[in-house]
């Protein structure tokens, strides 16, 4: 998958492509003005089509899939954190969870910082 700078490199190098292709002023084309200025638009448009296809819509859909993750919590379940911190859920409030650790300790979190469930739990 492309990175942000690799992306962003790419969007760069076809604009400078399609300005380039744009006819200065003051030729006489007979309508080659608007047929280039046309292009250059649908350069444009095409790079918003392949920015939102390799990298919103995918982030999209993480963040449904997490959310339904976060919504499917249970007491009981063990889960591990963003920071690797793996747990048994022992109660579940409106916005936070409270994990069990392995040496018996309590701890409170936000609920979107559970990362996800541990099917074997060590």
């Amino acid at each position: 998958m492309l990175t942000l700078a690799l992306l962003a490199g790419l969007i760069i190098t076809i604009l400078a492509l399609a300005a380039g292709c744009a006819v200065p002023a003051g030729t006489a084309t007979g309508g080659g003005d608007t047929s280039s200025t046309i292009l250059m638009f649908a350069f444009i448009i095409g790079m918003f089509g392949v920015l939102y296809f390799l990298m919103i819509r995918p982030q999209k859909k993480r963040q449904k899939q997490h959310q339904t993750l976060v919504e499917g919590l249970q007491k009981g379940d063990h889960v591990v954190t963003i920071g690797g911190i793996h747990g048994q859920i022992e109660s579940i409030d409106q916005n936070s969870i409270v994990l069990k650790v392995e040496s018996g300790a309590n701890i409170r979190f936000v609920k979107d910082a559970i990362s996800g469930k541990v099917t074997t739990h060590q």
